[in-house]
């Protein structure tokens, strides 16, 4: 077999160089002695080897790296992808004069509601006939494809905005969720003494030439884990009302995406 050629990458070279002597630094004010590094080596190992790794990093790191990332800078906050995305979401066509209508069950228990969107760019000029992925939970709190009975693509979908970058979708209201707790990740939680709830939200991924992808989540007013959501992925911009309708409720967000 021939041996694969892997050539010298100075980015990667760079990157780990800083990144030793940022962990020397944080190894001497956290004073760890070896046996908890040993802990921490084999408590990593579990985590790999129970597939948490993802689980673990959307949840603990990336909300602080999309924060050092994007603070500072104009348009919607990302928020977490989440390790419940997959690929290949069906297209959600519409039709004149009604709603999309996200993949669903016939019989699709929950509270349908309407959410409906428009998609700028930073300068506030809409961004028409645009890619948008959405995916949630159902009823029960689970996604499709991940510890549940449904179809594997049910509320999940990709669609276009119209001309105007406008867009409504019908679905159901997600719910709030207890992340996997009986791995590794269950246990890191039990040692911070932390919870494992995360609000009820919408996924949205947004793709636009000229512009980054802004992938991002829209999050309820009164949802009680709002403060303390375990992945600390709540923005205050994403954050829209549940209007109470006669047979439905309602949600609007705007959005606005950075050009590249």
């Amino acid at each position: 077999m021939q041996k694969q050629i892997i050539q010298r990458n100075e980015r990667v070279e760079e990157v780990f160089h800083l990144f030793i002597k940022h962990i020397q630094n944080f190894l001497k004010e956290a004073k760890l002695n070896h046996e908890e590094y040993t802990n921490f080596v084999n408590w990593a190992d579990r985590l790999g080897k129970k597939g948490e790794l993802p689980l673990y990093a959307d949840v603990f790191l990336e909300t602080h790296v999309l924060r050092a990332m994007y603070t500072d800078k104009p348009g919607t906050q990302p928020s977490l992808l989440g390790p419940y995305f997959i690929e290949g979401s069906p297209l959600v066509e519409s039709r004149p004069g009604e709603p999309l209508v996200l993949t669903q069950r016939p019989d699709e228990a929950g509270e349908v509601l309407y959410f409906k969107g428009s998609v700028s760019n930073t300068d506030g000029m809409p961004l028409g006939n645009i890619r948008v992925e959405m995916w949630q939970n159902d009823n029960t709190g689970k996604y499709s494809a991940f510890d549940s009975d449904a179809p594997r693509y049910n509320l999940r979908g990709h669609f276009d905005t119209d001309e105007n970058g406008n867009f409504e979708v019908k679905t159901i209201v997600p719910l709030p969720y207890s992340i996997p707790t009986d791995g590794p990740t269950g246990e890191f939680l039990e040692y911070m003494d932390q919870h494992p709830m995360r609000p009820a939200h919408l996924h949205l991924m947004f793709e636009a030439e000229g512009h980054e992808t802004l992938i991002t989540q829209v999050f309820f007013e009164g949802d009680e884990w709002l403060e303390t959501d375990v992945a600390d992925g709540v923005r205050t911009e994403l954050l829209t009302t549940l209007e109470d309708k006669d047979d439905h409720k309602e949600a609007s967000l705007n959005f606005f995406m950075r050009p590249k």
